[in-house]
């Protein structure tokens, strides 16, 4: 299990110093991506934010040398940055690049969408009325976080019945990379309670296993996603120029 306590900074313990601190587990690769993958993903180490190698491997009880292969595994899924001499880092996209993965996710998305009516189950319906009522809570309860983990799990509830497990491993993989950035944190409540408006229709398409109105729905919705998105104000701290 990984212990904070063998590790005494003489600074203020880092982002993923903290968040790696309630980790549980052993100290092998596996555990170590998870982990890593887990506090980037949460969106609490900020797009940009380094990765401190050293210090992770102490919390981990680790040599240098897993850690950097994990991290090496990370930037094959574009979560992390390297530079040479330069250290590793939260992966940072250009405004256009994140806009332009909005628009992958829903081509992705309503590809699978076709292929996973025929096969949902009764569970997959209770999955996405399940999702659907938390994200419902999350938009009354204002809560921006919450919002993010549960539109997540909203749209791949309906993708998942599909079993098209490339293309849905590619959407989770687009998915990831915009997750950092956490855009839904920059709209207004407003606009949060609008997109979530969005998801009834597509909730009943799918429970009524209507595909020509399910795919309708979410390309409206994805084309209102990209808007609000395409118009939050740029940040220079956190994206690539």
């Amino acid at each position: 299990m990984p212990d904070p306590r063998r590790y005494r900074p003489s600074r203020p313990p880092s982002t993923f110093a903290v968040q790696l601190g309630r980790a549980t587990g052993t100290g092998n690769r596996r555990t170590i991506v998870d982990e890593l993958r887990r506090v980037i993903l949460s969106g609490d180490a900020a797009p940009g934010a380094t990765i401190p190698l050293d210090e992770i491997a102490s919390l981990f009880g680790v040599s240098p040398i897993p850690v950097r292969e994990s991290l090496k595994t990370l930037v094959g899924e574009g979560l992390v940055d390297h530079e040479p001499r330069g250290g590793y880092t939260v992966a940072r996209i250009t405004v256009a690049e994140l806009n332009e993965l909005y628009v992958v996710r829903g081509v992705l998305e309503r590809a699978a969408l076709s292929s996973a009516l025929p096969l949902a189950t009764a569970a997959d319906d209770d999955e996405a009325r399940e999702a659907h009522d938390e994200l419902g809570d999350a938009v009354l309860r204002q809560d921006p976080r919450a919002y993010h983990r549960a539109s997540r799990r909203f749209h791949l509830a309906l993708v998942a019945p599909s079993g098209m497990l490339r293309l849905q491993g590619m959407l989770e993989s687009a998915w990831n990379i915009t997750e950092p950035y956490r855009p839904m944190a920059f709209l207004t409540d407003a606009d949060r309670a609008g997109l979530h408006d969005d998801h009834r229709p597509m909730l009943d398409a799918f429970l009524a296993r209507d595909a020509d109105t399910l795919l309708s729905a979410a390309a409206e919705h994805h084309d209102e996603l990209s808007r609000v998105v395409a118009a939050l104000p740029p940040d220079p701290e956190r994206f690539r120029g």
